[in-house]
């Protein structure tokens, strides 16, 4: 095949021959890439209806510079007028709710977030405790979670949030083992099991070491299992059935895929050529010791349920004007329940990612299968929409982790490192009008995740849909290289400081940032290079906080000062919403993820803690006086 035949074959179907990098440089990608990806999609290469997305060669990428409720006449967050011509897919009218003005709201992983009650581990009850606190003592309007998408049925349990089994259904991880109804009516000796499962856990609450999934879901499961030996009352019985007719086939699908990975691993690729057929698989689990086991499952998801809308209940009576506002991940693990469930849908062979960044100088692969293009619009994005609609269920709002990957998404061929993918079109009108339609349905915001390399078109579409974007403030620049001024800041986004990718303020004031990306060899230029860059970029920020009167001249601000600084120089700008990292608020100095590890980093496991490594506990948080002052510095009148 001729050079020019492959770039036309790779045009039609939607995938782009070059890139603009984020150094604003042209980038071709290689002939092998162009022709994984054209047979990965088949024959055709048929992509659906991709167009009025671009040209696939186009190279305006550009690197990612960068109180309140919602509108008058909503119905609870959102407002009905929203909702323009909303259907089970894609819709290429609907508008997303717009905030009614700023507001401020603390962003958390929650499972970080332990109290003197959790087992060590945060869970939905904390979360509750932490909206109506930070509503009620500090005006907080909002509070983001990570993803709380469900992870494998036994131990091991996968760490990350954002490589789930599903996404569709919460991680029983997060549950509070006493909130559930069931347990007032345990026997005196089950209390006593369960608070002996517990006891360990709740020690390790107050230690900074990492945070144990494993032991957690093995005393939690075994606390569930006597619980779900306890008769249920009729109304408990009926709204239980209710839960189940309204999942219908998508809980049925997860409960299976659960039995099935008791019984043969949590890889449906490795399973049985019976269990990996869906329809097969069903029946297998529909009665026995496997139904037994789904039952238990679908269970699990409707306590889950309750208690999501508890936390969300209780951040609206507190007096938030949105409430939880939670995490969508990217995608799902490619041996995980979703992959099972929609075989016709995905692309084998496929990864997403991420090319090169500053801070992730060797591109990203996150080990998770794409939608196929083609297949997703032949479904009607029914797929889509409904994962949607479940995520702003009991939310306030959603944070769309890479939302550019609804118009486009960077593919890496299995066996190639990420650096050598290339990008591949949806048809953004259907991806993103099924965003748009699900939350005008559910009257709450969307927030798309857009950092990073962006077309400016993919910000001004998701804008005129009314999806609000994501600035961070360590990236955001004038053309000189300089901290982009604050009135230069968009109004329609969530501004933050940093992200869960990067380390808290702390960590980039001491340099610990370049000293642990240097030991895990993550950077492409000299640590000492690195080093000089990064005290550039805070002497520049230094500057800048001066010039707003946030901090003296000539001074040199402890991490605590500095970091209610920063959030300061939030607050003077237009953006709508302000994010605050409850563990820049702590003075925390580990980061929760660094891209580009797997086992070389405690990813997704750190605890909150002090600048000394002491664990913050929720109940310690109103005491201290960086909490409240950080607080105040994101609250400041515009």
């Amino acid at each position: 095949m001729t050079d020019h035949e492959l770039i036309r074959r790779a045009e039609a179907a939607g995938i782009a021959y070059r890139y603009r990098d984020f150094r604003g440089e042209d980038v071709a990608v290689s002939e092998e890439t162009l022709g994984a990806i054209l047979a990965a999609l088949g024959d055709t290469g048929d992509t659906g209806d991709v167009s009025g997305a671009g040209d696939a060669g186009d190279t305006d990428d550009v690197s990612g510079a960068e109180g309140s409720g919602i509108s008058e006449g909503s119905e609870g967050p959102g407002g009905a007028s929203h909702r323009r011509g909303l259907t089970g897919g894609g819709d290429a009218t609907a508008i997303a709710p717009a905030p009614a003005g700023r507001s401020w709201g603390f962003a958390v992983q929650l499972y970080s977030l332990r109290s003197r009650a959790s087992w060590g581990h945060g869970d939905l009850r904390d979360l509750a405790e932490l909206a109506a606190w930070s509503a009620g003592e500090l005006g907080a309007g909002f509070v983001l979670i990570n993803p709380l998408h469900a992870a494998e049925p036994l131990p091991p349990v996968s760490a990350s949030p954002y490589l789930p089994m599903t996404r569709r259904f919460t991680s029983p991880l997060y549950l509070r083992i006493e909130d559930i109804p069931e347990y007032t009516e345990l026997t005196d000796g089950q209390r006593e099991r369960i608070d002996e499962l517990a006891a360990p856990l709740r020690a390790s609450n107050s230690t900074g070491d990492l945070i144990d999934r494993d032991a957690v879901w093995t005393a939690k499961r075994a606390a569930l299992q006597i619980i779900h030996q306890v008769p249920r009352s009729d109304s408990r019985r009926a709204s239980f059935r209710q839960f189940r007719e309204r999942e219908g086939s998508d809980l049925e699908h997860w409960a299976a895929w659960c039995a099935l990975a008791e019984l043969h691993g949590p890889d449906w690729r490795c399973w049985p050529d019976a269990a990996r057929n869906l329809r097969k698989a069903r029946r297998m689990t529909a009665a026995g010791n496997l139904g037994a086991a789904a039952g238990f499952h679908a269970w699990l998801q409707w306590l889950a349920d309750e208690q999501l809308a508890s936390a969300q209940r209780a951040a609206r009576t507190a007096g938030m004007a949105i409430g939880v506002i939670r995490d969508l991940a990217v995608g799902a693990h490619p041996g995980g329940a979703d992959a099972w469930t929609y075989q016709d849908q995905i692309v084998r062979g496929m990864s997403v990612g991420a090319p090169p960044d500053g801070f992730n100088q060797l591109g990203q692969d996150w080990v998770q299968p794409p939608w196929h293009p083609g297949r997703l619009a032949a479904a009607g994005y029914r797929p889509l929409a409904s994962l949607l609609e479940a995520a702003l269920r009991h939310a306030g709002g959603l944070r769309v982790d890479h939302v550019m990957g609804l118009m486009r998404l960077w593919w890496v061929p299995a066996g190639m490192t990420p650096d050598r993918g290339a990008y591949v079109r949806y048809d953004h009108r259907a991806t993103v009008g099924a965003l748009a339609g699900q939350a005008a349905r559910a009257g709450a915001l969307a927030i798309g995740e857009d950092l990073g390399t962006v077309d400016p078109w993919i910000r001004e579409y998701l804008a005129e849909r009314g999806i609000l974007g994501t600035s961070m403030l360590w990236f955001s620049r004038e053309p000189d290289g300089t901290p982009l001024r604050p009135e230069h800041w968009r109004r329609g986004c969530m501004a933050t400081v940093g992200t869960h990718d990067l380390p808290p303020v702390t960590a980039f004031l001491t340099g610990e940032q370049v000293t642990v990306r240097a030991r895990l060899g993550l950077l492409k230029q000299p640590e000492d290079m690195e080093r000089r860059n990064a005290e550039l970029m805070l002497s520049r920020w230094r500057d800048a906080l001066v010039a707003e009167e946030l901090i003296a001249p000539g001074a040199s601000p402890g991490h605590a000062d500095f970091t209610v600084a920063l959030y300061g120089y939030l607050a003077k700008t237009p953006a709508q919403l302000i994010s605050v990292s409850l563990a820049d608020a702590v003075g925390d100095r580990r980061a929760q993820n660094m891209p580009g590890t797997s086992e070389e980093y405690p990813n997704w496991r750190v605890p909150l803690c002090d600048s000394d490594g002491r664990a913050v506990l929720l109940e310690s948080l109103p005491g201290l006086p960086l909490v409240r002052a950080v607080a105040r510095a994101a609250a400041a009148k515009q």
